[in-house]
């Protein structure tokens, strides 16, 4: 029991937070609605849902898409988010992320060709190939483990978590800690990612 204790905080360790200030957050948010939406509910399925979403999955988020002291790159190499990111502090991201955390995510609908086998990874996984049920850490709902950085997925636009497990396949997005979702992408296929996201934009 204390070895997996200690895994989830490796897993959900993330820069120091303090806590943001919801108010102030919205009032920086209306650089962020032209592609996340007033409220963090994106109408553009290529732009990620991020109301609703952990606090501190924000926050962690944000800071990787900024260029810190001795990099080369930002951990999370985004052309479209780091010139947003760029000129906020700390606080300004602590802020934002607080007040998107306590939007409500609205619900999305799933496509019914693949639906059926995008479940069947959600809820079982792929045994044959190493695959774990998805809902291990993001939970049977969608809703994830805050405490443990797995962020919320349920009702994410199919298009946008397309993207993100190509990104973790071709090792293009590679800031999840101990290369968690880069082994899981690898093993699926063009068809499983099409189906697990199709299943995520319906859940919730």
């Amino acid at each position: 029991m204390k070895k997996l204790i200690l895994a989830l905080m490796i897993v959900g360790a993330g820069p120091a937070m303090a806590g943001g200030d919801a108010d102030a957050g919205a009032t920086k948010a209306a650089t962020c609605a032209a592609c996340h939406g007033p409220d963090g509910n994106s109408l553009v399925p290529s732009f990620p849902k991020i109301a609703g979403q952990h606090e501190k999955y924000l926050y962690k988020q944000l800071t990787q898409f900024k260029m810190h002291e001795g990099q080369t790159e930002p951990m999370r190499n985004n052309a479209t988010m780091m010139p947003m990111v760029t000129p906020l502090n700390d606080q300004d991201l602590q802020d934002l992320a607080a007040y998107f955390s306590k939007q409500t995510a609205k619900p999305g609908s799933a496509k019914p060709e693949n639906l059926k086998l995008g479940e069947k990874i959600w809820r079982a996984g792929i045994p044959a190939k190493g695959v774990a049920a998805c809902q291990a850490c993001h939970l049977a709902d969608g809703s994830g483990i805050a405490s443990a950085g797995y962020p919320a997925l349920s009702g994410q636009h199919a298009d946008y978590t397309t993207a993100q497990l190509n990104a973790f396949r071709s090792g293009e997005r590679y800031n999840d800690p101990n290369k968690m979702m880069r082994s899981v992408a690898a093993k699926l296929s063009d068809a499983e990612i099409q189906a697990v996201a199709n299943f995520v934009q319906g859940l919730h």
